[in-house]
């Protein structure tokens, strides 16, 4: 039996500062921050609908904000989640038929997902710069 006097040096569980980043761990941390940030941005359209429904002296302050600095990094952030967090969710519906399980599968789909983000919001950004 074990003194419960002595102190063994045990040795601690390897945890996020011993492994290299791998893309699926990072990807997977992404698709949940990009989560939260949908969340936020949804509490940020129901501001939009409710000032619609309130009148025009409300939707011209957020209208305004959103033309602010601070509301155009928002609606940015916003749309990047978006097309972040839709494509990789097609890569889990991918997943979910039992494709793209081998490793260099998985890291090929990660940077697909990657590159149809900045391609989307790109897009997007591009049609409401001309349509502005």
């Amino acid at each position: 039996m074990s003194d419960p006097g002595i102190k063994r040096a045990r040795p601690l569980s390897p945890h996020l500062q011993v492994y290299r980043p791998q893309m699926t761990s990072v990807m997977s941390i992404l698709h949940r921050a990009t989560g939260y940030a949908l969340a936020v941005g949804t509490i940020m359209m129901v501001w939009m609908l409710l000032a619609a429904a309130t009148g025009a002296d409300a939707f011209t302050v957020f209208t305004d904000f959103c033309a602010s600095a601070l509301g155009q990094v928002m609606l940015f952030g916003w749309s990047v989640a978006l097309f972040y967090h839709m494509s990789n969710g097609i890569r889990h519906l991918i997943w979910d038929t039992g494709y793209l399980f081998k490793l260099k599968n998985a890291y090929r789909a990660g940077y697909v997902v990657l590159g149809m983000t900045v391609v989307m919001t790109g897009l997007f950004w591009l049609c409401v710069c001309v349509w502005s």
